[in-house]
């Protein structure tokens, strides 16, 4: 596997870099559209995703990391709240799923996982956060999220 798999994993993300509007969908609020930004930094090893959210959603940027060996995604998080936050990532060209179920840098006062769907344009994404009682099974939505490319 090694740098096969790391090659094949940091070719899907391809698809995300560039600019981006994002629509927030928080519940009994109205949408609020903010801005994301996907780049390839340190010699393309690494994809940077800088998002400028719509109140009240904290900025925040976050570090996509591949693995060697297996090609598997870790999405590494920080935010202006000072949140640092480790989610584990999969992205198969079309479903992008970040999930967190364990205690990191921060507290785990509940699960947390995103599921977006890429459009078959390749141009927008819908997609969902979730949360969960770290006891509990059920998954609840937290906001809807749409992300439609802009450049």
């Amino acid at each position: 596997m090694g740098a096969t798999a790391e090659r094949e994993a940091l070719e899907r993300l391809r698809v995300l870099v560039g600019e981006w509007v994002v629509e927030a969908e928080f519940p009994g609020q109205e949408t609020a559209a903010g801005r994301c930004v996907f780049e390839w930094e340190v010699g393309g090893r690494f994809l940077v995703q800088r998002m400028r959210a719509p109140e009240p959603a904290p900025e925040s940027m976050a570090v996509v990391s591949v693995d060697p060996d297996s090609g598997a995604y870790t999405q590494h998080y920080f935010d202006s709240r000072g949140v640092v936050r480790l989610y584990a990532m999969t992205f198969d060209g079309t479903v992008w799923q970040l999930l967190r179920e364990k205690e990191d840098f921060s507290p785990l006062p509940f699960r947390q996982r995103f599921t977006g769907r890429l459009g078959a344009d390749g141009d927008s994404i819908h997609g969902a956060w979730e949360r969960s009682n770290a006891t509990s099974g059920e998954w609840e939505k937290d906001f809807g999220l749409t992300y439609r490319r802009s450049r």
